[in-house]
């Protein structure tokens, strides 16, 4: 039997982020799920090796990577209007909850189990960095905007940090004092 799962998750590059905002260049959800997965396994690996936390970065990284795959049959949904109201969250959280059924029900049962919990976010700790890395991305993008001049991305970036600095996650913390400068600096300035 054929699966559609993985042309599925291909699909991903035909989806752009921040339809609402004007971008002096375009991120499309493949290369936010990379750089998300990248992300939440550095905040897992300070929490391990720093924190003492008994946590495995492969597997928040694995979560990291399908953490918007419901997003390819849902597209993009912009931040004011998914977190407008309880009711909105609600209904969005079940679409989003279907759209990963639709993509795990194209594999075969053999191969289900290898995904499931990935789809699923993990347990709430993986979750969390998971939320963490996925909200860094994102000020991340908004420090690269306003690196070209694009004021449009000054309030977005000052609710993004406002929103990560709420999450209280010490993990977060570090990762922002150890790397976060570096996303400021042009490519000499980062001496190779």
């Amino acid at each position: 039997m054929a699966s559609h799962f993985l042309a599925m998750l291909f699909r991903m590059k035909y989806i752009y982020r921040w339809g609402l905002m004007r971008n002096s260049r375009q991120e499309n959800l493949s290369e936010h799920t990379l750089e998300t997965a990248f992300i939440a396994h550095a905040l897992a690996a300070i929490a391990k090796r720093r924190l003492n936390r008994e946590v495995d970065p492969a597997k928040v990284a694995l979560c990291a990577m399908f953490h918007d795959v419901s997003e390819i049959i849902t597209g993009d949904m912009p931040t004011p209007v998914k977190y407008y109201n309880p009711e909105i969250i609600k209904a969005y959280k079940q679409i989003e909850q279907g759209a990963r059924g639709r993509l795990l029900g194209m594999l075969s049962q053999d191969l289900l189990p290898e995904y499931e919990e990935a789809l699923s976010g993990g347990d709430d700790y993986i979750k969390t960095l998971v939320r963490a890395a996925d909200k860094l991305s994102a000020l991340i993008k908004c420090i690269e905007e306003l690196a070209q001049g694009n004021r449009e991305f000054e309030v977005a970036y000052r609710q993004t940090l406002r929103t990560i600095d709420s999450m209280g996650l010490e993990e977060v913390e570090i990762f922002k004092e150890e790397f976060l400068e570096s996303f400021r600096l042009s490519l000499d300035e980062q001496k190779l």
